[in-house]
């Protein structure tokens, strides 16, 4: 929702946070929050694929904690990547006797941050006419109001953009929580929802992804985006089961060009803010809804479950040839499972899913998306003092490949029926765990490129934290998964005052 223009105050956001992020440095960022784990439910306090490449996913900046048990008892929502939980809520010295700040005055708790944050590409983009990836301040409110069975939470953001040009509102939650019975939840509004097994690489969880705010180096929080959905729980001593409805198709936040430039094999051109992509979205309330669900229990030591998914594909999945190649969103049926749990010192998960292209079942037009299978498999542990690595494979199978080859438009280069990717994490905790270092790679061998996320905060004190990244991509192809993003190589840097 654009508001208005507003550019001094993000210009100043923009040098602040280069030109503070280097000087706070040499002081003492909060320990990381563990690795995502699939967890769900009913908690009071819990917070919450340019076409993007299928299957990224699940972003967390450290060690996945082991799932919590399932028999009977309710499992809390998954945990999410570094910034999607309360990390960024930090607490607060109570002030003298006889003193009351402005939030004890307030009839409910206020807790947020103003997060000032700039980067820069590397590099000139011929599809981008800026330098800036990124340039912003931002401003986190959010609340809380308890009553006995049922809870309202909010968080909303206030974002002047100085890339853009604009200042924005972004409501990231608004949801009811009330605890019908003992064993039955219901949650409704403006939430972010996350299912799956996987670190930054997602199958079975087919809520809205932030890809642009991935890739230009926002907090991690970030990378999901918020749903308007009602979520229902119900928790027995055999299996626990979740059904989410989404009356409106929530698509992905995906890459159209405007500030994250990508290639376009049908006009052979990269293509950015000065052509951004057109598309046509599902956008009736009620006929254009989706449907989730999700069964899960623990198995002795491991958790298990099962998924289902109707809806449509999140990112552009097809072109429209009228009007003139506009990107559309195909029909989607998804079906898949996942496995988590302790082997040897470590943590392995397995993720297996079909996608079932309603629009394309004999994989015929080439216009849409064929049937795919994929699998996710992933292990992690701790190799040193303060040091963990984690390790992923992952697989997309095109079914239907004969089908594609004999149909494919001939301008454009063939995808091969398998795209293997594997990814490394390692996460290092220094200075009594107030500094985080970590890189997290990707490279696949099938496409020939690869996309490194180099990462370190330091917690300068209860208030106060400091970062910097990058997103550097390498591809030999242009049309490659990576490959189409090399022009946007970027680092950035950020300054947060949390309260």
């Amino acid at each position: 929702m654009k508001m208005r223009r507003y550019r001094g105050i993000s210009l100043v956001g923009f040098a602040l946070s280069l030109g503070m992020c280097a000087a706070a440095l040499t002081q003492e960022p909060p320990l990381p929050p563990g690795l995502e784990t699939p967890s769900a439910a009913r908690e009071k306090d819990s917070p919450a694929e340019p076409p993007l490449p299928p299957g990224l996913g699940g972003d967390t900046e450290v060690e996945p904690a082991l799932p919590p048990g399932l028999g009977g008892q309710r499992s809390e929502e998954p945990a999410l990547p570094p910034g999607l939980g309360d990390e960024g809520r930090s607490e607060v010295a109570a002030p003298e006797a006889g003193q009351r700040t402005f939030r004890d005055r307030l009839p409910f708790p206020l807790h947020g941050f103003i997060d000032l944050r700039g980067g820069l590409r590397t590099q000139g983009d011929p599809a981008q006419s800026k330098t800036a990836v990124i340039g912003e301040t931002r401003l986190q409110l959010k609340s809380e109001k308890a009553w006995d069975r049922a809870v309202f939470e909010v968080t909303a953001d206030v974002i002047a953009d100085a890339v853009m040009e604009e200042a924005d509102f972004d409501l990231r939650q608004a949801r009811l929580t009330w605890s019908i019975t003992d064993r039955l939840d219901l949650r409704v509004g403006r939430q972010v929802l996350t299912w799956g097994t996987g670190d930054l690489l997602f199958i079975n969880d087919l809520f809205p992804k932030d890809w642009p705010s991935f890739f230009v180096g926002r907090d991690v929080e970030y990378l999901k985006a918020p749903s308007d959905a009602a979520k229902l729980g119900w928790y027995t001593d055999g299996v626990n089961i979740e059904f989410v409805y989404t009356p409106q198709f929530a698509a992905d936040r995906f890459i159209t060009g405007e500030r994250i430039s990508f290639y376009n094999p049908l006009f052979d051109r990269f293509q950015g803010a000065d052509r951004p992509l057109t598309y046509n979205a599902p956008s009736d309330w009620f006929s254009g809804d989706e449907f989730a669900w999700r069964l899960y229990r623990r198995l002795g030591n491991y958790e298990v479950a099962a998924y289902g998914f109707a809806g449509y594909w999140k990112s552009p999945g097809g072109q429209r040839l009228i009007p003139f190649l506009q990107a559309m969103f195909p029909r989607l049926h998804a079906y898949g499972a996942s496995m988590r749990g302790p082997v040897g010192k470590g943590i392995f998960n397995a993720e297996i899913g079909y996608y079932d292209s309603r629009d394309d079942a004999g994989g015929v037009n080439p216009l849409i998306n064929n049937s795919e299978f994929r699998v996710l498999l992933g292990y992690e542990r701790e190799i040193g003092k303060n040091f963990t690595a984690g390790v992923q494979y992952y697989l997309e199978h095109m079914m239907d490949y004969a089908a594609y080859r004999n149909t494919r438009i001939f301008l454009i280069e063939p995808r091969d029926q398998d795209r293997h990717l594997f990814t490394l994490r390692l996460t290092k905790l220094l200075m009594e765990q107030n500094l985080t270092l970590s890189c997290f790679a990707y490279y696949s061998p099938s496409d020939g490129d690869a996309y490194l996320r180099p990462h370190a905060r330091y917690k300068v004190n209860d208030y106060w934290s400091v970062e910097l990244g990058g997103n550097i991509f390498a591809g030999e192809s242009d049309a490659s998964f990576f490959g189409q993003f090399k022009h946007n190589t970027n680092f950035y840097g950020a300054l947060r005052w949390s309260f």
